[in-house]
């Protein structure tokens, strides 16, 4: 069985799980489909992106990586490539002073072995998270976010971020978004798949935005 075979079962499994404990969550696991969630093991990239995308829109976030990386070297982005590029050249590619400090930090860390890399997968969550945030402008959702996306750890649940919050707000009809305490207090009723409960909340959000947004293009015709 190949790697993407067994994160397909154990993901089918979680939804399976999730919908028979909270009827609410199935109905919007009904409308969504299957989660595609498939994490990219490229730790370092991730981080990097990660910093890119900091207070940016996605699409200028995307743009300022395409630049980067007419750089650097093909292939998947490497520490000391990146640390070898002169200032200039980063401001060119249109990340700030304060990224490119952040950036940089990265780079040491890795290439010093500060921050090994190879080793993060064998960690814990919590330790993963100690290990990320000590690197300048890597806050706990950033890598919070690394779990879900690089690591694929199935119980992620980042109760600071903002989307997660108004898709509950959304799909259980609350009046006002849950605050922080109450947002740790929902997601214990779905443990230990609350990272694929968190994608569906995302899911539903979006439908909605996407929803508003055709609702918005027909009243204006």
């Amino acid at each position: 069985m190949t790697i993407q075979q067994t994160w397909t079962d154990v993901v089918a499994a979680a939804t399976l799980a999730l919908k028979a404990g909270d009827p609410v969550l199935a109905s919007a696991i009904e409308r969504v489909g299957p989660c595609t969630l498939v994490p990219d093991p490229n730790l370092f990239e991730a981080l990097v992106d990660a910093i890119i995308s900091q207070q940016i829109s996605i699409q200028a976030a995307d743009a300022i990586m395409a630049r980067l990386r007419a750089l650097l070297p093909p292939g998947p982005l490497q520490a000391q490539p990146l640390v070898a590029l002169a200032e200039r050249q980063l401001q060119a590619a249109g990340l700030s002073s304060q990224k490119i400090s952040y950036i940089r930090d990265l780079c040491a860390r890795v290439l010093s072995g500060e921050l090994d890399l190879q080793q993060i997968p064998a960690l814990d969550d919590e330790a993963v998270i100690r290990a990320l945030t000590a690197v300048r402008g890597i806050g706990r959702w950033t890598a919070e976010m690394i779990l879900i996306f690089s690591l694929g750890r199935l119980d992620v649940w980042p109760v600071d971020d903002l989307g997660l919050a108004e898709g509950l707000r959304l799909l259980y009809a609350l009046e006002r978004r849950p605050t922080r305490k109450e947002l740790l207090a929902f997601g214990e009723r779905w443990r230990p798949y609350r990272t694929v409960a968190t994608w569906y909340i995302w899911r539903t959000r979006r439908l909605s935005m996407q929803s508003n947004r055709a609702k918005t293009r027909i009243v204006s015709l």
